[in-house]
């Protein structure tokens, strides 16, 4: 594990790589060293050729509380081009999460909000406490969620996503679940093991199938019909020539 003293911590642990916000006393709030310290171990864990999966977790009760004080004080006396730096940069963090070969799993316990569950969001697959809780309220400050709305839009219907930016109020694991925005509700008492257990899966799996199904599901957003069978023909293609598509194959014929 990285210093424990810095505000993002990586521990590498055979197949999953562990990046943990480390700042439970400002309930782990972002700011530009939080995103510099998630995009540098984000790529760590990516060029590690032993590692399948990736969580991002919380350290204390709270995933992450959006924006500290200091970076929304920074948003409302910043120059204009000082602000699209740092709008830039969590940009570059979304798009890097989709853009790794590996899997990216959001463990959230507790309250993912503004910018937190904007990157909650943005990870391939959200696991959650029954008691997490969800909400985008960036609206009561007059301000705009607007660096996730591409990729909340993908996750959710139009009209939940409008209520959601529109409203800001906080939703429940349950409802998050029901509306498509996390994947699994696990009690909170289970939830380490739950979460251990689900990400291990990933561990059994060949890397270069898993790596070319997400970047094929991501690929093929916005196409249109006959370009996205095209490039699902392209893929198949590739993943035929793999090793372990050809030691698979060998394995299944072997058996039967």
């Amino acid at each position: 594990m990285t210093n424990t003293n810095e505000s993002v911590l990586l521990e590498l642990d055979g197949a999953v790589a562990r990046i943990t916000l480390n700042r439970p006393d400002k309930r782990n709030a972002l700011n530009a060293d939080v995103i510099a310290g998630l995009k540098r171990h984000l790529r760590t864990a990516s060029q590690n050729e032993e590692v399948r999966a990736v969580i991002i977790t919380g350290a204390g009760d709270d995933f992450c509380s959006g924006a500290d004080l200091s970076a929304l004080q920074k948003i409302a006396s910043a120059s204009v081009e000082d602000n699209l730096d740092d709008a830039r940069s969590l940009m570059e963090l979304f798009h890097l999460i989709r853009e790794i070969q590996l899997p990216v799993i959001a463990a959230v316990r507790g309250r993912a909000l503004a910018g937190g569950c904007g990157l909650a969001t943005a990870c391939d697959i959200v696991l959650t406490t029954r008691t997490a809780r969800f909400g985008y309220p960036e609206v009561k400050l007059g301000f705009v969620p607007a660096i996730v709305m591409a990729i909340l839009r993908r996750n959710v219907s139009e009209k939940r996503a409008f209520e959601m930016v529109t409203l800001g109020a906080e939703v429940s694991a349950d409802e998050a679940e029901r509306t498509g925005l996390i994947n699994k509700v696990f009690e909170d008492e289970n939830f380490d093991d739950e979460v251990e257990t689900y990400v291990r899966r990933f561990a059994k799996l060949s890397r270069s199938a898993v790596s070319l199904s997400k970047s094929l599901l991501y690929q093929i957003d916005g196409l249109a019909f006959p370009d996205a069978l095209q490039t699902g023909a392209d893929v198949n293609v590739v993943a035929r020539m793999t090793e372990d598509c050809k030691e698979g194959v060998a394995r299944f014929l072997k058996r039967k």
